[in-house]
């Protein structure tokens, strides 16, 4: 991905600006907020900021020790992003993958329980091409695996189920390619766990997942976004 720097500013891809503490992403649909987040025009194109505080993504851009950049999706690919919620994070993530119009013809195949939350993303959808909102369980594949008719390269996940690690396990098996890249956002209050303590549990769930054919390529804490939270991206190895 082409990345520059003009004094704070980084281009993290294409449409993904870090400034300083603050990241942006060139809105797809101009002059439209999609949750009350301020716009704003870098040399005469429009961004929007992303708050990394209602975003674990975003929290895990900020967070990560190595280069950002990796944690995003080539552009214009085909993703999975299990437990999209209201649609922070897939509104960003859709700006970098598809573009306005989805000129970059990616596809954001977005699962999550909640009605409520499925009619926020229908109604996003309509004006972001590209992005396919699904009410679903993630841990149920039958349902809507045929949306995905191909592995893809990069999966997401950030449910808020008991079991989080297995459903994650299973989803990167069946849908993520060998070498994908797979995020896991795992709260420790979700987990059943009777051992010592939050850490211990980001322990035992790295060594899980060590254990099923991932390299663990980083363990990002998100405590200043999302307390009790860890971000796990993975490489799957099988």
């Amino acid at each position: 991905m082409g990345r520059y720097n003009n004094r704070r500013k980084t281009m993290l891809s294409w449409a993904v600006m870090k400034d300083g503490r603050a990241l942006w992403t060139m809105n797809a649909v101009p002059k439209r907020a999609v949750y009350g987040e301020s716009l704003r025009s870098f040399s005469g194109t429009e961004f929007r900021r992303w708050d990394p505080s209602r975003s674990k993504l975003g929290a895990a851009i900020m967070r990560t020790r190595r280069d950002p950049s990796w944690l995003l999706p080539e552009e214009g690919t085909d993703v999975l992003y299990l437990g999209a919620g209201h649609g922070t994070s897939i509104s960003h993530l859709h700006d970098h993958l598809c573009g306005q119009h989805n000129d970059l013809k990616g596809r954001l195949v977005a699962i999550d329980l909640a009605p409520r939350c499925l009619r926020e993303l229908t109604h996003m959808a309509k004006s972001r091409p590209g992005l396919v909102p699904v009410l679903g369980d993630a841990r149920k594949h039958a349902a809507w695996g045929v949306l995905l008719p191909r592995k893809v390269d990069w999966l997401f996940q950030d449910v808020a189920q008991a079991g989080q690690v297995d459903i994650f396990i299973t989803a990167c098996r069946r849908f993520l390619n060998r070498d994908g890249t797979g995020l896991l956002s795992l709260k420790a209050a979700s987990e059943r766990w009777t051992g010592e303590g939050e850490e211990a549990l980001f322990d035992a769930v790295e060594n899980k997942l060590a254990t099923s054919g991932f390299e663990v390529e980083e363990r990002i804490e998100l405590t200043g976004y999302e307390d009790n939270h860890v971000l796990f991206a993975v490489r799957k190895m099988e």
